[in-house]
């Protein structure tokens, strides 16, 4: 039994969907009609384009045309304060903030192509920073909050940063690095609750912004002028600037229109940190292309402080990650128990592929299935989703989104690709490229960016297989594949199956070195708080996984820890499960959001 071998989890339960009687009708209900007669140049019609024809850019599409119609006094974006502050801003007037920083930037001689830069955790700053930046014609570029010195100016020297926007206590990991940072000219700094700035070299960010004008002229930008840059480390080497463009608005707009649903009367929470690409693709631009209102909370994760938010905003959207799901989990399923979500109608999820039993436990404390997607900060939007109309395979990825051609690929003995035709069969997922929001490069490294297409496809570096119905399964990364006496092991599947286990929280699989098998499975487990760690639970562990998955696949060894390491986008970090586990160098933890205990 192996990877490539096991429709298991395919076959096991289908969530199935109404076909009609919906409260609220989705925007996609028939995926094959919609899918088969799916046009790019019908859908660019959904969006406005700068006046006059001068071309596109993304931040007229997300608040200026809302900003001048009737949307203009709608809430576009309500911060909640981690001490209890609530700050609601109106399409108007975001439009008139992102005006004036727009004008801070031509103040400041920072033009067309130039980077931004952003360190600034949840604030509205930052969607003030990312339009205004935007509409000077400028590059936006996030970084997460929680990077040390060395991770910030990596990105920073690699991407040419012209201006950072950073906070008061954020500053001081920006301050002893300036002098590696030539070409970092600005650095605009946010002073804590109106508390005057004092950091050296630096501009208040505030004064600059009420001493600017309200009103700017957006420069013409056309479909192909770089828009965003986000970098991103993968498993391994330096970070890896993919660069976006101002047509990637287009797909922005459409996944929240397909695959997220969005409607004019939505209130929609994505709850991804604005330092990875959800935060900017999901947390900022395809709300605002769609004129609803984004909740933004500048806290941490805290279940209780979750649904209360939940309820008391009326979100009827919520986009989060596996790793907060994975929380609640722990927390049983009552966890939502006392609070009133009825406006809530649709959950998806974003970060690693979410296992089956996450997915059921949200339709059995929610009421509602969690929705998975798939897509990488190199597409810039969702690729491959679950769509609210269409029946749900929990584990599965779901299908591609209208206008996406995806397929699986195999490798052949002379370097060459081949697309599978049979259904169920392991290779590596592929795109066929053209998407709005495709990245257009690897900044600064054009042989890097080439290496990632091949046969007339983009080559993703996941592992998958394709079903006979269409739906797409997630193995793993190319790199987490293990291969044990002869076989393919995919670590998801061995992590979704336990899972299924009742003690288990969450689960994370390696591949371990062995003289005969040459690997064998070893297992992480955090288990759920009403459990404890014993020898009689880790056989009971061993023997349920050998009966889920059978001899070859299940782990040999299960150890019980208090937590997995993770990033914060939710991503279970396999690579430093197994460097801790064989001594090896644990390489850039700049990311990493908890430690493994």
């Amino acid at each position: 039994m192996s990877a490539s071998s096991s429709p298991r989890v395919a076959m096991e339960s289908i969530i199935a969907k109404p076909r009609s009687g919906w409260a609220v009708q989705p925007n996609l209900l028939d995926y094959d009609q919609t899918y088969s007669t799916f046009s790019w140049e019908a859908e660019r019609k959904r969006l406005t384009g700068l006046p006059g024809g001068a071309g596109v850019n993304i931040a007229y599409e997300a608040v200026t045309r809302h900003a001048a119609g009737a949307a203009g006094q709608r809430i576009a974006l309500r911060w909640l304060g981690k001490s209890g502050q609530t700050r609601d801003i109106t399409y108007a007037e975001l439009d008139r903030l992102s005006n004036r920083f727009a004008n801070v930037l031509r103040s400041l001689g920072v033009g067309r192509g130039e980077r931004v830069f952003t360190l600034a955790g949840r604030l509205p700053e930052q969607h003030i920073v990312a339009l205004g930046t935007l509409k000077n014609g400028s590059v936006f570029c996030p970084l997460f909050s929680a990077f040390g010195p060395e991770p910030i100016r990596q990105r920073l020297a690699r991407g040419d940063g012209r201006v950072l926007v950073t906070t008061a206590a954020l500053y001081r990991k920006v301050a002893g690095i300036r002098d590696e940072l030539p070409e970092l000219q600005h650095v605009l700094v946010i002073g804590a609750d109106g508390a005057p700035v004092t950091a050296p070299d630096s501009l208040d960010f505030q004064n600059a912004l009420d001493a600017a004008d309200d009103a700017f002229d957006i420069v013409a930008t056309a479909e192909d002028d770089m828009a965003l840059l986000h970098f991103t480390s993968g498993t391994t080497g330096m970070p890896k600037g993919a660069a976006h463009v101002h047509a990637a608005v287009l797909m922005h707009y459409l996944t929240g229109y397909y695959a997220l649903d969005f409607h004019p009367e939505d209130v929609f929470w994505c709850t991804a940190d604005p330092g990875w690409v959800t935060g900017t693709s999901y947390g900022i631009i395809a709300p605002l292309t769609h004129g609803i209102t984004t909740v933004i909370d500048e806290a941490e994760f805290d279940a209780e402080r979750w649904h209360r938010i939940l309820q008391d905003e009326r979100v009827s959207i919520w986009y989060t990650a596996p790793t907060a799901i994975r929380m609640l989990m722990k927390l049983g399923e009552d966890v939502a128990r006392g609070y009133d979500l009825r406006a809530l109608r649709f959950i998806a999820s974003v970060g690693e592929p979410l296992n089956p039993e996450a997915v059921i436990w949200g339709q059995r404390a929610y009421g509602l299935p969690i929705h998975d997607n798939w897509w990488q900060t190199e597409t810039g939007g969702i690729m491959i989703a679950n769509f609210p109309a269409m029946d749900i395979r929990p584990g599965s990825m779901g299908k591609p989104l209208p206008g996406i051609q995806a397929g699986i690929l195999r490798r052949l003995d002379s370097g060459a690709v081949e697309q599978v035709s049979e259904p169920d069969v392991v290779g590596e997922l592929a795109l066929r490229p053209g998407w709005p929001s495709m990245f257009r490069a690897y900044l600064h490294e054009p042989e890097r960016y080439a290496k990632c297409f091949a046969g007339g496809w983009y080559l993703t570096g996941d592992l998958a297989r394709c079903d006979a119905d269409g739906y797409y399964w997630f193995v793993g990364r190319a790199d987490d594949l293990i291969k044990s006496a002869g076989h393919l092991i995919g670590p998801f599947e061995v992590e979704s199956a336990l899972m299924e286990h009742p003690a288990v929280a969450e689960a994370g699989v390696i591949g371990k070195p062995d003289p005969v098998a040459g690997e064998v499975v070893k297992a992480f487990v955090a288990l759920k708080d009403t459990f404890e760690p014993t020898d009689e639970l880790q056989r009971d562990l061993l023997g349920f996984a050998r009966k889920r998955l059978g001899p070859a696949v299940a782990p040999r060894e299960i150890q019980i820890v208090a937590s997995l390491p993770r990033t914060r986008s939710g991503k279970i970090m396999r690579r430093l499960l197994k460097a801790r586990e064989l001594g090896l160098p644990e390489g850039d933890l700049s990311t990493l959001e908890s430690p493994l205990s």
